[in-house]
């Protein structure tokens, strides 16, 4: 399985050490950058990441930035994309089971490296349950659900 990862400045370290978690556990990540701690637009690394998933080129990304808000922000601009903004393990779970997220957003500066980890492994770990579900996920699009 392939899994996206993207970060600013500010979740640098973090998708630094996520993506070396992932790859050990047989992962293949494709790393949208930043590739660096100097400061940097969230925008800039967010939009491909959204676009490689929300395209079905990546069935998952992980998101980070310092609060999470940016990424997830702009990740949900993109079609098909149901970021969410996680900060403790049930909420990882019950995105992936109500919402069927495909991008986790992390908030590097207000989460340890550890929960962070185990945030992941939830929601890579936690299938959509459907049914009802499925009904309301099929509302996000405004435009098609006016139709």
């Amino acid at each position: 399985m392939k899994i996206g990862i993207a970060a600013d400045h500010a979740g640098y370290a973090y998708k630094e050490a996520l993506k070396e978690y992932l790859q050990a556990k047989g992962l293949e990540v494709v790393d949208f950058g930043t590739h660096s701690p100097d400061s940097t637009d969230y925008a800039d690394y967010a939009h491909p990441l959204a676009e490689a998933v929300g395209s079905g080129q990546l069935k998952w990304g992980i998101a980070l930035c310092g609060s999470g808000e940016g990424m997830c922000m702009t990740t949900n601009k993109h079609p098909h994309v149901r970021a969410a903004l996680v900060w403790n393990e049930e909420v990882a779970a019950i995105t992936r089971k109500h919402n069927d997220a495909n991008i986790l957003c992390l908030p590097a500066r207000f989460v340890s490296l550890e929960d962070a980890r185990r945030m992941v492994e939830v929601f890579l770990n936690t299938e959509f349950e459907g049914g009802r579900h499925l009904r309301r996920i099929n509302k996000i699009d405004y435009e098609a659900s006016m139709s």
